[in-house]
């Protein structure tokens, strides 16, 4: 069997109007068919047995080693966790020679399993080993380095859903939907009418707030400090407690909230400086934290975010818990799914130490032990849905925060006790107007409906009627 002229069907093809792998396969001897090749068949399914449901056992007769490859090809993929259908086989006018046709989501992991393939289909013709486990496991990783993550991957379903066509222009976030002058492109959750002036406004914490503050939005008091002693001052100026973070952040990262005493805010301060080297002191607002997404001149979906914790059972160890919280399947250690797995580091350790736990402490059953105290999902932290919830006065001061700011798409985070009532009635504030905001805790929250967060973002970029051709 040789396989040559392998090329990528990028978009509707003669086959079908999925993205497909083509590739010439020409099988010595004729047709050779696998009914003629001895044992050829069992060897192949000993190697690979999911293929019991792709190859017609009563129709052995007209199955060649061309259609043995198609399906070893579909087969590894889906078994690979692709979410692939599609696939072909058709004889050329030359004896022997066949067009194999195979679906792919991914083009590097559509050609590597068209490889992978015809060295399964080489091992059962001349019965050497195959170690199916370790080739499933390289088109899994491979598959989850270059597939879009679920924000990219939610718009690009949503913009499919109207029609739109797309293509991914590298092998990270950047898509382009749409053809000549109607096209546009987004990058993760950026979009071709993102400000660069709002984003750089948005990664200023300090200017931010000042923006927001002149335009009526409540928001916390607070100041840049320039080190630990005057983390210390700022910190009595504005009354404690405070939280301390770097002003330029995202994800959480060096952030460390309701700070009570000198020793915690000065620690805070050398945590946050590993990050960046402005810092900011703020007032600790107490109550829930929320995640506000705006989308043009709307309030599409809000999330409270819970920091990550472990229940007590009176029987395992934090630790343990960990792992069983960890051993979750939504979880991961990136962003692929709709959690992140609990780290359990010198963070959590600091933390467990505050409530009097360490490590290989057994809490009693029932018993909440927080492992962070922000609430950022990329951190081990979950989000439920409260889109419902939220008052329209509210709702007003969200897409006022992201105008201001100046962000199409932006993650506004709110503290404050609840929805149901305006800021200034429960003493709540934004802390933060995020750009490029993660949209997983919306897509699929750990506990509420997902919302449609795609579907808003393409419906922004291209109104009612345009197909982007």
């Amino acid at each position: 069997m040789e396989v040559s002229r392998i090329r990528a069907l990028r978009g509707p093809n003669l086959w079908s109007r999925h993205t497909a792998i083509q590739a010439i396969v020409t099988c010595e001897g004729g047709e050779m068919a696998i009914a003629d090749l001895p044992d050829f068949e069992a060897r192949l399914r000993e190697r690979f047995p999911a293929l019991g449901d792709l190859i017609p056992a009563d129709h052995l007769d007209t199955v060649s080693m061309a259609h043995a490859l198609e399906f070893a090809a579909l087969g590894l993929q889906a078994q690979a966790g692709c979410p692939v259908t599609f696939s072909r086989s058709a004889q050329t006018l030359e004896p022997g020679v066949y067009q194999v046709v195979v679906e792919y989501t991914e083009e590097d992991v559509g050609r590597l399993a068209f490889d992978l393939a015809e060295q399964l289909c080489l091992a059962a013709l001349n019965n050497t080993p195959f170690d199916l486990d370790r080739v499933l496991k390289v088109l899994r990783e491979l598959d989850e380095d270059i597939r879009l993550g679920p924000s990219t991957g939610a718009i690009v379903a949503a913009a499919v859903a109207r029609g739109i066509p797309y293509r991914r222009l590298t092998q990270g976030s950047l898509v382009q939907f749409g053809w000549g002058s109607k096209q546009q492109r987004i990058q993760a959750a950026e979009t071709s009418f993102t400000s660069a002036i709002g984003e750089s406004i948005a990664q200023d914490k300090e200017l931010t707030k000042t923006l927001l503050h002149a335009a009526g939005v409540a928001v916390p008091l607070g100041r840049p400090v320039e080190d630990e002693d005057d983390a210390w001052a700022a910190a009595q100026e504005v009354g404690l407690p405070v939280v301390v973070k770097p002003r330029d952040g995202n994800q959480g990262k060096g952030i460390s909230v309701n700070l009570t005493t000198e020793e915690q805010v000065r620690h805070a301060y050398r945590v946050a400086v590993d990050y960046r080297d402005d810092i900011l002191v703020e007032k600790y607002l107490p109550g829930h934290d929320y995640r506000l997404l705006v989308i043009g001149d709307k309030l599409i979906a809000a999330a409270r975010r819970d920091p990550p914790l472990v229940i007590g059972d009176g029987t395992h160890t934090v630790r343990e818990l960990v792992g069983i919280v960890n051993s979750d399947p939504r979880r991961s250690d990136g962003h692929a799914t709709s959690l992140t797995k609990i780290r359990f580091d010198e963070i959590a350790l600091a933390r467990l130490a505050e409530q009097g736990y360490n490590a290989d402490t057994i809490p009693p059953r029932g018993t909440r032990v927080v492992l962070r105290n922000n609430a950022n999902l990329s951190t081990g932290g979950t989000a439920s849905d409260v889109t419902d919830d939220v008052h329209p006065e509210l709702a007003a001061c969200a897409v006022a925060a992201a105008q201001t700011v100046g962000l199409d798409i932006c993650g506004i985070d709110v503290v404050c006790d609840t929805m149901l009532k305006p800021l200034e009635d429960q003493g709540g504030g934004i802390v933060e107007v995020n750009a490029a905001p993660g949209l997983r805790m919306h897509l699929a929250p750990s506990f509420g409906k997902g919302r449609a967060v795609g579907e808003a973002i393409v419906n922004m970029m291209f109104p009612d009627g345009d197909n982007a051709r």
